[in-house]
């Protein structure tokens, strides 16, 4: 089993799909890395030999891409650093709703979680 930045890639799946399960590696920069690397198309994480893989690893360094921690560790901190400040951002971010302008009366339910019914009023009886 491959493991490159501290994931474990998937076996029995084409390399350019595998290396997506690294955070921070898209669909773009998995196809530059497998043209760098000279990898086929259909070559899948099974039929990588320990050489492919430090091929893979070797070119991820050289290029010194931020991928897993410390891409994680510099998104948190930006989020962090927004509701710090107490910018409208930041504060989206700490309520938990969306944070580039969708609509909330409708929606929304990804960011605000499952719908919590509120119980009508009763009517007073005379």
């Amino acid at each position: 089993m491959a493991r490159l930045a501290g994931v474990d890639l998937p076996k029995n799946k084409r390399v350019e799909i595998a290396l997506t399960y690294i955070y921070g590696v898209g669909r773009p920069r998995a196809r530059q890395i497998c043209k760098e690397a000279g990898f086929s198309i259909a070559l899948r994480t099974d039929s990588m030999t320990d050489a492919d893989v430090a091929k893979i690893r070797e070119i991820m360094d050289s290029n010194q891409w931020k991928v897993e921690g410390d891409l994680r560790r510099e998104v948190g901190g930006n989020i962090k650093r927004l509701m710090d400040i107490g910018c409208f951002r930041g504060l989206r971010h700490k309520k938990g709703l969306p944070v580039r302008g969708q609509r909330t009366k409708t929606n929304a339910r990804t960011r605000k979680g499952p719908r919590k019914t509120i119980a009508n009023k009763k009517k007073a009886t005379m």
